[in-house]
């Protein structure tokens, strides 16, 4: 019997992650043909927008009429942010597949980013659940900050493992862990991952990472190693936490995408796709972005001889 190909799923967060800390607003019609170009891309999960209070967030003010003008793709699941019941009862209305609940794991960072303690937070998420029950909408929790907050430090790994049992405790489905700062090393990685998978080996668990420290990539394949298959990307490598100070974009769509592929992993992904959108990210936003492929090419790249040999 022939051994079937090694696969994971890419989850591109451009769209929320990385046009919430966009100094300029982005059009509500380039955020929708966006969303359409990714969504032929062959990526089968789209984190469109976030339900958040437009004074929090402007860039994401026109959540609704994003979700509303999409035309979608079958097979693609669009899912949102939601911080609140209203929020959650915005994004049912707008047709969502699945909804992510955010939380971060250091107390302090929580206090900066949502502006409630961890036991506050939770009690906003039974009311969130009960608004989602019989919905069919698949709910995924994040847990923030998990190896590292920038005012706690840190997060120990019994505190991870408790957010994750809380989280579960309520209903919510499948489990993100995200570097939030971007301070996570592979080892470190490595081990988290792993702590979590030997108790809960079914979970359906995420890794969103950061690259401030240009480790990212070096993570994400520890990660991998360790046993997680789904990862949250964002096209060009753009994206940050208003609320995390010194973070930086998310790693990179087609960076990630192309090191998988160079290790024989497929990701469903058309990579030369992924490329074409992100060389446009730089007119849509009025600036360059960070992605490495999309400026050298894959490794395949050859040239031309310059000349004959000497």
């Amino acid at each position: 019997m022939t051994a079937q190909p090694e696969k994971v799923e890419i989850n591109e967060v451009v769209l929320r992650d990385g046009l919430q800390n966009e100094p300029e607003f982005v059009a509500t019609e380039d955020k929708i043909r966006l969303a359409e170009r990714l969504s032929r891309t062959g990526i089968r999960r789209l984190e469109v927008t976030s339900f958040v209070s437009p004074r929090a967030i402007p860039n994401l003010r026109d959540a609704a009429e994003v979700l509303a003008g999409i035309e979608r793709v079958p097979g693609v699941r669009y899912t949102a942010l939601v911080p609140n019941v209203r929020g959650a009862e915005r994004a049912l209305q707008s047709n969502i597949d699945e909804v992510n609940l955010v939380m971060s794991i250091g107390e302090q960072h929580n206090l900066a980013n949502m502006r409630m303690t961890c036991a506050q937070s939770l009690e906003q998420f039974a009311d969130i659940m009960r608004v989602m029950e019989g919905s069919g909408v698949f709910v995924n929790g994040t847990l923030a900050t998990t190896f590292g907050c920038p005012f706690d430090g840190r997060q120990p790994l019994d505190r991870i493992l408790w957010g994750i049992e809380e989280y579960l405790a309520l209903g919510i489905e499948g489990i993100t862990i995200a570097d939030t700062i971007g301070v996570a090393n592979p080892r470190h990685v490595s081990e988290v991952v792993s702590t979590i998978l030997s108790h809960h080996p079914t979970l359906p668990l995420t890794l969103h990472l950061h690259n401030t420290r240009d480790m990212g990539i070096a993570n994400a394949l520890a990660a991998y190693d360790a046993g997680i298959r789904s990862f949250d990307t964002s096209l060009g490598g753009i994206g940050g936490c208003p609320y995390a100070p010194g973070a930086t974009g998310n790693v990179c769509t087609e960076d990630l995408v192309h090191m998988f592929h160079q290790c024989g992993v497929q990701t469903g992904s058309d990579l030369a796709s992924l490329v074409k959108i992100s060389k446009d990210l730089p007119e849509i936003l009025g600036h360059d972005v960070p992605g490495f492929i999309m400026k050298a090419g894959t490794s395949e790249r050859l040239y031309p001889f310059p000349g004959k040999h000497v």
